[in-house]
Parts: C-alpha cells; structure tokens; sequence
C-alpha cells in the first residue's frame, strides 16, 4: 500500500515563506501524478495544485504566481513551495496521488496524508 506523510507547517507571518514536504512509501510513486490540497477552518478541501508524473503542473487560482509544486522521483518526495502567504492561506493541507490529464484536470485517488497545518498571521 502507499502511505504519504506531510511535513513542514507551521506559524508564518503574512508575506512570509513555507516550504511542505510529502513523502511516499510504495513503489508506485513514479506511476501516479501527485497533487496537494488544503482545507481551511469549516470548509471544504480544495485542489491547490497538481504534478504528472512529467512534470506537468496544475495550480488554483488562488495560489498562482505565489506557489509552486514539483516531485524529486529519486526521494519519493513531493514539495509544496509557498511564497507571499496570506491569512486566507490558513488551512490543514494534505497531498494525494491521482491522475493528471493532458488538459489539466487533476483526478485524486484514494489515498492521502494525514495533514500538515499552516498558519498564516495577519
């Protein structure tokens, strides 16, 4: 089975900069597209963004030009870079493995992390 384990949280002020990290167990990370979403306080999980496993990436609208995704295939490590952090960026994220598509719409499987939470002070 795979297991994925999210690190790397924590307090930030606004403005400031965080870095997630996901590792992977299995041996079929290198199959599977990688994706990390984030649920902040009363709402509903949302994609935040998407990796294939070629290196194609998908982000919401929320976070472009403010984050970036990418995977080390050698680590069985996906990465979560986040710049310019807002309050509204406050949420428990998790990373998944799933399907991206060839126009850029990211299908989750079954199996996720338990959460890493970030907090974003104003």
């Amino acid at each position: 089975q795979v297991q994925l384990v999210e690190s790397g949280g924590g307090l930030v002020q606004s403005g400031g900069s965080l870095r997630l990290s996901c590792a992977a167990s299995g041996n079929r990370f290198r199959s599977n597209a990688m994706g990390w979403y984030r649920q902040p306080p009363g709402k509903q999980r949302e994609l935040v963004a998407a990796i294939s496993t070629a290196g194609k990436t998908n982000y919401g609208d929320s976070v472009k030009g403010r984050f970036t995704i990418s995977r080390d295939n050698a680590k069985n490590t996906v990465y979560l870079q986040m710049n310019s952090l807002k309050p509204e960026d406050t949420a428990v994220y998790y990373c998944n493995a799933g399907r991206l598509s060839d126009t850029g719409t990211y299908a989750p499987y079954s199996y996720w992390g338990q959460g890493t939470q970030v907090t974003v002070s104003s």
